[in-house]
């Protein structure tokens, strides 16, 4: 059954870094884009990050663009999620979730709408 499993969350001092993992079975990543997504209380669903198979390419939302990093690790069949200058308006849960192709494939990534499997989510806390 396809299953897609985030790990890594956790407490972290504002400016701090945390990695989180998107570990993928069922399936391999080859065929399909892994996006990043974050919801915190009261908050829409932000689309956070988007990385494409095949090819690889990779897609940011405006308000982590320069500190935050998506990769791909298809030997470990895993999507990582590298976050740097944590502030606290990064604290949400964070979620994981996969759609065929390319993130530019209908109508685009950002509002998560084509993404038909999700992952359980991880709590990220930015707090001193």
């Amino acid at each position: 059954q396809v299953q897609l499993v985030e790990s890594g969350g956790g407490l972290v001092q504002p400016g701090g870094s945390l990695r989180l993992s998107c570990a993928a079975s069922g399936f391999t990543l080859d065929a399909w884009a892994i996006g990043w997504f974050r919801q915190a209380p009261g908050k829409e669903r932000e689309g956070v990050s988007c990385i494409s198979s095949s090819d690889g390419s990779t897609y940011y939302g405006d308000s982590v663009k320069g500190r935050f990093t998506i990769s791909r690790d298809n030997a470990k069949n895993t999507v990582y999620l590298q976050m740097s200058s944590l502030n606290t308006e990064d604290t949400a849960v964070y979620y994981c979730a996969r759609t065929r192709g390319k993130c530019t494939y209908y109508g685009g990534w950002r509002s998560g709408l084509v993404f038909g499997s999700w992952g359980q989510g991880t709590q990220v806390t930015v707090s001193s």
